[in-house]
């Protein structure tokens, strides 16, 4: 009986305690919204003038490296007044407005203001011509504000959901690996080489591994690193038919950028690849990078193949993946 009373004590305190703490925390809703979606949150007038028109270039201009046009964010405008608890529920929300008592103009980037995982951006200034002038000059910072948003959600919903097996069997070969969600497989694995993939009836989505070992005449530029993909993919990713490999297409220009993320740099190419004698085809992105005792060359790369659809967001899933690579520990 004394045991009893004193669960029952125990029990009684634990309620009082998350009765108390209730009443100073409420839990974040989640949000809701489509993946590259931005509600913008500002008058009508300013919407259709010089601020809108601002950040209609910044945020939703052509995304790079698409075969067809694709926005890099759908941004739907709602007025002030109709800021209801159904917006502010959304993933992505942009508050731009004039303040004209407002002594600079700034902006403001908040995390979970109404839930979770939220981004929030704040853009105050004192007159119309102030805030599409900051909106412009701000563009890349807002563009990538938003990319790291998105991309943190996959990574984060791709490690709860993990297929454990597949990094495990990167780490073995490279000592790092991506993180892969499930519904992703192994599809070749070889001493230098990991072709990984999600295979849907009209949707391919694949990841590349591989590396190659550094010379003295090894260089990252584009036409290197393009030269050695041709390279690896004609061996290691056949088409369907006899005589058919995967390439980069000649019909445009991959593109090359070095990027800075936690701390690793890296070499990241975007570009689109074809199937050689077939008329497959997508976007490819790719980050290449020094492996840990600067040997050799590391390559992660994603690409899509989705004809019935667009692919923004499928390639933007992928390039999440290679975001999420660390050494094993």
């Amino acid at each position: 009986m004394r045991h009893f009373n004193s669960i029952i004590a125990i029990l009684c305190m634990a309620f009082c305690m998350m009765s108390c703490h209730s009443k100073n925390y409420k839990l974040k809703s989640s949000i809701n919204g489509e993946a590259g979606e931005i509600v913008v949150v500002i008058n009508k007038g300013d919407w259709e003038s010089e601020p809108g028109i601002a950040l209609r270039e910044s945020l939703a201009a052509d995304y790079p490296q698409l075969p067809q046009r694709e926005p890099m964010f759908n941004l739907f405008n709602i007025q002030p007044s109709a800021f209801s608890n159904l917006f502010k529920t959304h993933r992505n929300l942009i508050i731009a407005r004039v303040q004209p008592n407002a002594e600079e103009t700034e902006l403001v980037h908040n995390y979970d203001v109404w839930a979770s995982p939220q981004t929030v951006v704040t853009i105050t200034a004192p007159d119309k011509i102030k805030l599409s002038q900051f909106i412009k000059d701000k563009s890349s910072t807002l563009r990538n504000i938003f990319e790291q948003a998105e991309r943190d959600r996959i990574i984060t919903n791709t490690k709860r959901y993990e297929e454990h097996s597949l990094r495990r069997a990167v780490c073995n070969t490279f000592g790092g690996s991506p993180y892969f969600p499930a519904g992703y497989s192994l599809k070749k694995i070889s001493k230098d080489f990991i072709w990984i993939s999600y295979e849907t009836t009209y949707i391919n989505q694949g990841i590349l591994i591989y590396r190659y070992p550094m010379t003295e005449n090894t260089r990252l530029d584009l036409n290197s690193i393009i030269r050695k993909r041709n390279e690896v993919l004609k061996e290691n990713v056949p088409g369907m038919f006899e005589g058919t490999y995967m390439t980069t297409t000649t019909l445009s220009q991959p593109e090359l950028k070095w990027v800075r993320y936690k701390g690793n740099d890296f070499a990241e190419v975007r570009g689109l690849w074809e199937v050689y004698n077939d008329y497959m085809g997508g976007p490819f992105v790719s980050h290449s990078f020094y492996d840990r005792d600067g040997k050799n060359i590391l390559v992660i790369e994603g690409f899509v193949y989705a004809p019935k659809y667009d692919k923004r967001n499928y390639l933007r899933q992928v390039e999440s993946i290679l975001y999420s690579f660390e050494w094993e520990k």
